[in-house]
């Protein structure tokens, strides 16, 4: 049996002459199965090389549109931020000049209204804590009021419940308001002043009250604030150590810590807050002109 094939007949214009090439119908087949294959696989390459210019085009795009929203994002953060900031320098704004003019609203009273229809035996105990807060308290009650009440600045000072003392003898390093973090040098706003000694230094109450949050805070470190009621409250922050526990009642001068640098501190010092219904004022204008020395009887 023959096998099929293919004769080729090859002519050159130079010497006229004629080449004869017999080709096998199986390498016909053959080239053509390669030139098949590789059709396909141009096909197929041209193909996936399109997509993936598609897909770099999208991705790029994709990337722009993600810088694009990052920044916008960065810029609705620093708008929030600066909002918030001039937000808490105009709270603490009014609240230092209604203290400053000795007009405020004492929202914390030194007893709450019962009602009516308490058993007997919870208004013979409520009976007995007003007695005790009118004997241990004349200078807070005289000042109390539902109402608007006009206090003399000197007044205010001379009050037991409010902060005139040095929390600790040092040196002001920080002080209230806006300033730069001094960790992420952006601005943000400071609500209280620190006050720089010796790591260990006693920390003092700088009024009469009752202790409410001994406890660690993010960014205050080991934190104890007391409340001297009538909406006033002092937050001493960064402590090494507490000296109290929660509902102890403290004095003017009664040691409630110690200095040290926990929390967001680059070194030892007290971070301290006066703060009316919760919202942070200067303490400057509380502080006496000259730090206070040691308490004894402690």
């Amino acid at each position: 049996m023959t096998r099929k094939s293919y004769t080729l007949f090859i002519a050159s214009n130079d010497s006229g002459g004629v080449r004869r090439v017999r080709v096998p119908l199986y390498m016909v087949q053959l080239l053509l199965a390669l030139a098949l294959v590789g059709g396909i696989t141009v096909s197929a390459a041209l193909g996936s090389y399109s997509r993936m210019l598609w897909k770099v085009t999208n991705y790029n795009a994709l990337r722009r549109e993600q810088t694009s929203l990052k920044k916008q994002y960065q810029d609705l953060q620093t708008q929030v931020t600066n909002t918030n900031q001039q937000l808490n320098s105009l709270q603490s704004l009014a609240s230092e000049v209604a203290m400053a003019y000795g007009i405020t609203r004492f929202r914390k009273t030194p007893f709450a209204i019962t009602d009516a229809s308490q058993g007997s035996e919870s208004g013979y105990e409520q009976s007995v804590a007003e007695f005790n807060y009118l004997a241990t308290n004349p200078s807070h009650v005289a000042a109390a009021t539902p109402n608007f009440r006009l206090i003399s600045a000197p007044q205010l000072s001379n009050l037991a419940g409010m902060p005139s003392l040095w929390p600790v003898v040092g040196e002001i390093t920080g002080r209230f308001g806006e300033r730069l973090d001094p960790f992420s040098g952006e601005g943000e706003f400071h609500a209280g002043v620190d006050i720089a000694s010796h790591l260990g230094d006693p920390v003092r109450a700088t009024a009469d009250g009752v202790v409410s949050i001994v406890d660690r805070r993010a960014g205050y470190g080991r934190l104890v604030v007391i409340d001297h009621s009538f909406g006033v409250a002092t937050w001493y922050g960064h402590l090494r150590q507490f000296n109290t526990i929660i509902g102890a009642q403290v004095k003017r001068g009664d040691v409630i810590g110690y200095e040290g640098a926990s929390g967001h501190a680059t070194g030892p010092h007290v971070h301290y807050e006066v703060r009316v219904n919760n919202t942070p004022v200067n303490p400057w204008r509380y502080l006496r002109s000259a730090p206070a020395g040691p308490v004894t009887g402690d």
